[in-house]
């Protein structure tokens, strides 16, 4: 071990930043996990490294409360709560205020947005101002991770509460719950939820007539609940009681999100994973990559490789994993390349605006949207998704861990997923303005950036 310990301070020092500490899971961690590197001690897991449950429990769930004290100082230095504002107009697709900012503090040294976008990289890194709310955002509790379901979930399936941890962000700030469901193959329907949530109950009355039964044996797997690492019927778990698991839907509800976290499960060690908000998966009739930073390529090959998201295949036999064979998976797939965009009436047959339906500060968002603010580049029309991965350098404005490559997400349909970037780091559409207009230094006015948002609840 002390051989190790030497080698990863060696490996650290190279590249100037600090090693990762030594953790083992429910252990507190530095919030500014992006400041670190290094490799970890161990690739493979096991159910025994936690030790006896009962003392495990007990230690981890005395910690909680200090815990959560910790983490909502931290945010509290990353984000103006106060600073949210809604807008009657402006809802999601079924019908909850959609969060507007920005709500991302600047630096003090920093008296405005467009004071700091005319800064270059080198001097805002250099006098670190680059925004704390901008930086990656980590898990409440990295060294555990894992499915970290919101307050609105939790009061629906209290069988999900962690003993060791709560969601760090406030329902504002997440999907509405439960969210429309649209069917490519049924687009007369509308929300053939009808304001449900889907589940291993009430699917086969809600689709039988609507369903080839090969999508509705795909969407009985998707609704059913197995075992995953953290959630299960063994003590490698953060429930107080041995539970039948979770199921895909109760994280991608309905085909979209409830604003569930995890952590990216590409990477290693376990400090290094990505915090992960939960992606909707409407709209993946059109999409080419299926992971954040893997290019996995189709949705059969993504059902069957995840053990949801840990990525760790030891685990599987130890909690009883999934097993499913390749008929299963085939059938999740095909229920998932159905799930459709909402509805976005001001659009028209190519992804573009109807003039005649939207407001000048729409159409003037649009204009921006795919010339100066250079958005379309990566996010071109009419399903606003290139369906690459792009490396965006984000730490050339301050010191840490280069974050590396991320697939672009599609925005038809933006509004309806706060919170954004990968990470969740952006709680608004306005702060992932402000975001990528210091990123790429568009230089947009304060006027620009408004419209630039409006054109973006559009899509």
């Amino acid at each position: 071990m002390a051989s190790l310990f030497w080698m990863l301070l060696l490996f650290a020092a190279e590249s100037g930043l600090p090693p990762f500490p030594v953790v083992s899971p429910g252990d507190p961690v530095p919030q500014k996990l992006y400041q670190y590197t290094g490799k970890g001690a161990i690739t493979y897991d096991s159910v025994d490294r936690i030790g006896e449950f009962a003392s495990w429990r007990a230690a981890v769930h005395g910690r909680k409360a200090s815990v959560q004290k910790d983490r909502a100082g931290y945010l509290n230095t990353r984000y103006d709560w106060a600073a949210m504002r809604t807008d009657a107009a402006c809802r999601m697709s079924g019908g909850k205020l959609i969060p507007m900012g920005p709500v991302t503090r600047l630096p003090k040294d920093a008296a405005t947005w467009d004071a700091l976008a005319k800064l270059t990289p080198e001097e805002i890194r250099r006098r670190d101002l680059f925004p704390e709310g901008f930086r990656p955002l980590s898990h409440p509790l990295h060294s555990t991770g894992h499915m970290l379901f919101p307050e609105s979930w939790i009061k629906a399936h209290p069988e999900h509460r962690r003993f060791d941890i709560d969601h760090d962000l406030g329902d504002a700030f997440l999907p509405e719950f439960p969210p429309p469901l649209y069917l490519t193959t049924r687009p007369d329907m509308g929300d053939v939820a009808r304001g449900r949530e889907i589940t291993l109950e009430n699917f086969r009355e809600v689709f039988d007539g609507v369903l080839t039964p090969e999508q509705m044996e795909g969407l009985r797997l998707l609704v059913t609940r197995f075992p995953t690492s953290w959630f299960n019927f063994t003590k490698h778990r953060v429930t107080d009681e041995p539970s039948r698991g979770v199921a895909c839907f109760d994280c991608h509800v309905n085909g979209h999100t409830n604003g569930a976290l995890g952590l990216d499960p590409g990477t290693r060690p376990q400090l290094a994973r990505v915090r992960l908000d939960t992606p909707s998966i409407r709209g993946n009739h059109v999409m080419s990559l299926f992971s954040l930073k893997r290019s996995i390529r189709t949705l059969e090959h993504f059902a069957e490789i995840e053990e949801y998201f840990d990525g760790d295949i030891a685990m599987q036999l130890q909690v009883g994993g999934r097993q499913l064979d390749k008929p299963s998976t085939n059938r999740m797939g095909d229920f998932m390349s159905i799930i459709g965009f909402p509805p976005a009436s001001k659009l028209d047959r190519l992804g573009r605006l109807i003039a005649a339906r939207a407001t000048p500060a729409e159409r003037r968002g649009e204009e921006l949207f795919f010339g100066k603010a250079q958005c379309g580049s990566c996010h071109p029309a009419p399903f606003y998704t290139d369906n690459r991965m792009h490396d965006l350098r984000v730490e050339e404005f301050y010191t840490g861990r280069a974050e590396g490559w991320a697939k672009t997400f599609s925005l038809r349909g933006i509004k309806d997923s706060p919170p954004y970037f990968h990470d969740g780091r952006l709680l608004t559409l306005e702060d992932t303005v402000e975001f990528f207009n210091l990123l790429l230094g568009t230089g947009m006015t304060a006027a620009e950036k408004q419209d630039l948002a409006a054109f973006l609840r559009c899509l």
